[in-house]
């Protein structure tokens, strides 16, 4: 069994940043793709960012592309999102979730964490 644990999350104002990390309990984390999702309230669950499992390949959401980083440790099990400029639009519970390779759907994705809040205030 597989579980991904975000932590990380916060209140911040508008032009501040987080990091929100992932961490990931069982075997091969490096043979797996890792995204970031989030979902704002009343609004379907949204692709973020998305690492192969080497770290080699990411792909970003045009909403946040130049201003978020994916990047993954994998000898420590964690993958984590460098949140920067952020802006009240970005307020969400994000998600990470783990996938079989570099796609941007949701029902690609297989185990997914509990979620942590990020509130951008304006």
């Amino acid at each position: 069994q597989v579980q991904l644990v975000e932590s990380g999350g916060g209140l911040v104002q508008a032009g501040g940043s987080l990091r929100l990390s992932c961490a990931a309990s069982g075997r091969a984390f490096s043979l797996y793709a890792m995204g970031w999702f989030r979902q704002a309230p009343g609004k379907e669950r949204e692709f973020v960012a998305t690492i192969s499992g080497r770290g080699s390949s990411t792909y970003y959401a045009d909403s946040v592309k130049g201003r978020f980083t994916i990047f993954r440790d994998n000898a420590q099990n964690t993958v984590y999102l460098q949140m920067n400029s952020l802006k009240p639009e970005d307020t969400a519970v994000y998600y990470c979730a783990r996938g079989s390779r570099l796609v941007i759907t949701t029902d690609e994705y297989d185990y997914w964490g509990q979620g942590t809040q990020v509130t951008v205030s304006s």
